[in-house]
């Protein structure tokens, strides 16, 4: 006689559905901020070390332009030398060192402690970034100019979007027409909106004095900000083709000083200022990073750097930006390849949309180098969500969905697991030799239809039927929906009134309180 199906506890299944519609434990959930990526690899071992072998030619060969007087001071007396041309030149051995004594396992905090970053590996974790100069209004169908409210609502989303890991700053305020005032602005913005790791870049050496000094107020005093830094700088301290950028590299100087991590950002243009090939332009990538590493530690010796490889596609016929394409996906997967190749923690970009609108091709372009970067293990995947119009509109509906998409790309990255359970041989047994002959609510089905599977929010499963009779829902309607909601409750982030009485008294504030 075959053996029938073990009954199940009373009440069991009532139990199940009201763990189904509670908020998921973390022990449970399908996927969440660091899952290790890396099983990606578009490059052979050999052509990595064949790229990192030219990358230090370039380094030794070529050299860097228009370093600042003290950038030239700290590289020289690490043992770069100053050629008659101008250019900074570091020999393979210095590159070579600096790798082996550069900062390898980088956390990067979050203000309240929940939300901390490990880059180490191939720990994957998507957030926003940018620069977008409008915001999209999907209703209107039309760009206008980004403000600092515009900023502090997008910090506010991310807070509760359990895919978005951390916060680049995604757009200028253009509504602050002094730069001094907007960084200060810019920092005030994001840091009342999310207790997530934020990042943010400023327009001048002198506004960094200023930055931290509200970052020492917000953190109650510069010994906790320099235990627990949770703002980093986005710093283009490159201009490609292998030049450095002057005022920017005084700005990555200060934030070293001040104990801020930094995020070294070389974004060539594929076939304008990177070279046209993807080998190329991940090559070039790589050897000014590298060079900006030996900058960074020359400065301090370890001091907290993020490997920021950002070349980017462009359409060779029109000189448009093709941050959607597949060709992007490549450039960020190969990068990738490099940042483990040194085993150093690295950022790079995807998940920008060439698209104006929420658009079917923003699904595809934002999916496709999404889960390429996840995949290959990018630590921090910057620009993730929200970016439309080759990064010049950004978009809150697009940032909700955008969380949508990721957890998909995050279900994606944490693979196939194979063991005795996930086989589930006694699962068969138990079904096709005296059970229902199906799966459906089983006790293995039921219990794991939570930790394997990454369920929808705003995506639609029904059936046309049902879709029909729900009122045929919109899924930027859904997304707009949320947005309102979100904006309708106080910020979690929030400053107490004391606190926010003090920094409005030190700065000119222009939210309003």
């Amino acid at each position: 006689m075959h053996n029938s199906p073990s009954p199940r506890r009373a009440g069991g299944r009532a139990a199940r559905r009201a763990t189904r519609t509670a908020p998921l434990d973390d022990s449970i959930r399908p996927v969440r901020s660091g899952i290790i990526g890396g099983t990606l690899k578009p490059m052979t071992k050999s052509q990595i070390e064949k790229v990192h072998s030219t990358a230090l030619d370039a380094i030794e060969q070529i050299g860097f332009a228009d370093a600042p007087k003290s950038g030239i001071e700290y590289l020289t007396a690490a043992g770069a030398a100053l050629g008659d041309d101008g250019r900074i030149r570091m020999p393979r051995s210095l590159v070579e060192d600096t790798i082996d004594r550069a900062c390898k396992d980088l956390t990067l905090c979050s203000r309240d402690g929940v939300n901390d970053l490990h880059l180490s590996g191939a720990r994957v974790h998507f957030g926003t970034a940018g620069a977008a100069v409008h915001m999209v209004d999907v209703e209107e169908k039309r760009y206008r100019d980004s403000t600092v409210q515009d900023l502090h609502d997008a910090s506010r989303i991310c807070d509760v979007l359990d895919n978005i890991h951390f916060v680049q700053r995604p757009m200028v305020c253009r509504d602050i027409p002094d730069n001094l005032e907007m960084d200060c602005n810019t920092v005030y913005a994001t840091c009342s909106g999310t207790t997530k790791h934020i990042g943010t870049s400023f327009t001048e050496p002198h506004h960094v004095d200023h930055a931290l000094e509200m970052l020492h107020m917000i953190a109650d005093g510069e010994d906790k900000w320099r235990e627990r830094p949770f703002m980093s700088n986005s710093n283009c301290f490159v201009v490609p083709p292998m030049k450095f950028a002057t005022e920017s590299c005084e700005v990555m100087e200060k934030c070293i000083k001040g104990g801020m991590p930094v995020l070294l950002l070389s974004a060539g243009m594929v076939g304008a200022t990177a070279p046209s090939t993807i080998a190329g332009a991940i090559m070039q990538a790589t050897a000014e990073c590298l060079a900006g590493l030996v900058y960074v530690n020359a400065v301090k010796q370890g001091a907290p750097a993020i490997f920021g490889t950002w070349p980017f596609g462009l359409d060779l016929r029109t000189g448009a930006m093709s941050i959607g394409s597949g060709e992007q996906a490549l450039l960020t997967a190969g990068c990738a390849q490099m940042h483990q190749y040194y085993g150093l923690p690295g950022g790079a970009a995807a998940g920008a949309t060439d698209s104006k609108l929420p658009d079917m091709q923003a699904g595809w372009e934002q999916m496709c180098s999404n889960v390429m970067a996840g995949l290959s293990g990018v630590n921090m995947i910057y620009e993730a969500a929200g970016m439309h119009a080759s990064l010049l509109g950004f978009c809150h509906e697009s940032l909700i969905l955008g969380d949508d998409l990721i957890g998909q790309a995050l279900r994606c990255v944490r693979g196939i697991e194979v063991d005795e359970e996930t086989l589930a041989l006694d699962q068969v047994k138990d079904v096709c030799l005296g059970g229902t002959g199906h799966y459906l609510g089983t006790d293995q089905t039921l219990d794991r239809m939570q930790k394997d599977n990454v369920y929808p929010t705003y995506g639609d499963r029904s059936s046309p039927k049902e879709w029909a009779e729900n009122g045929k829902p919109d899924i930027l309607a859904k997304a707009k929906s949320r947005k309102e909601s979100i904006l309708s409750k106080p910020s979690r982030a929030r400053f107490n009134p004391g606190l926010d009485e003090k920094i409005r008294e030190k700065f000119k504030i222009h939210l309003p309180a």
